[in-house]
């Protein structure tokens, strides 16, 4: 891990490759930014958003906490998701987790973990939705392994569950919603193919947020 003065000294070589490439790159870069993703993901240092997705900077408007959380009490989420969908007018909200999350190991270890209880609460709720399915599967690894994707899906089901995403969606065509996992293990998005159309329609009945039935 570099030293301190070295994270300096690499900005300076960044800021020379992006001007040999690109002369006018910080002039296009300082105007204001058009990303069509909003991406949230986990804090793990491990899993930088744009590097796994092959993306330049401006093109993906990016939100992280650990387990890759949509807690509608969380105000720092909300406001990332509402200033995305109705000021940047994002066209795709991805949800991405990772497999060897730290913080899903710890929502399943039935022990005090101090301050962080309240937050991984919110995962042990997602255990507790699928508990069937989960202590079905004998391998551990296995075990949190499917916990992450379907942490991920709910995750997912709160982001649907927004006004601002119903209401962008009705009014637009967009966003649509969609749910990752990165595999660290073999450096893979894998695209858990959730059908947001039908997510939307089966929480109208209670989170219909619009004038709109979703046909």
């Amino acid at each position: 891990m570099p030293d301190y003065k070295e994270v300096f000294e690499n900005n300076k070589r960044w800021l020379e490759k992006k001007k040999e490439s690109d002369v006018s790159f910080f002039e296009k870069l300082a105007k204001d930014q058009h990303p069509d993703y909003l991406y949230i993901g986990c804090s793990d240092s491990r899993v930088t958003a744009e590097e796994i997705m092959g993306a330049e900077p401006g093109e993906v408007f990016i939100h992280r906490n650990v387990a890759n959380l949509v807690n509608s009490t969380d105000l720092n989420v909300m406001s990332v998701m509402e200033y995305a969908v109705k000021y940047l007018k994002v066209k795709h909200i991805v949800v991405c987790g990772h497999y060897n999350c730290g913080g899903v190991k710890a929502a399943m270890q039935p022990k005090d973990m101090g301050i962080l209880n309240p937050w991984l609460r919110n995962i042990r709720d997602v255990y507790r939705l699928h508990k069937d399915e989960l202590n079905s599967i004998a391998d551990e690894h296995q075990r949190y392994d499917r916990l992450v994707e379907l942490n991920v899906q709910e995750q997912c089901v709160n982001v649907i569950k927004m006004a601002c995403v119903q209401q962008g969606y009705v009014a637009n065509g967009y966003p649509t919603v969609h749910g990752w996992v990165f595999d660290l293990r073999s450096g893979k998005i894998i695209d858990l193919k959730l059908d947001f159309n039908k997510i939307l329609k089966g929480i109208q009945e209670i989170y219909n947020l619009t004038d709109t039935k979703i046909t």
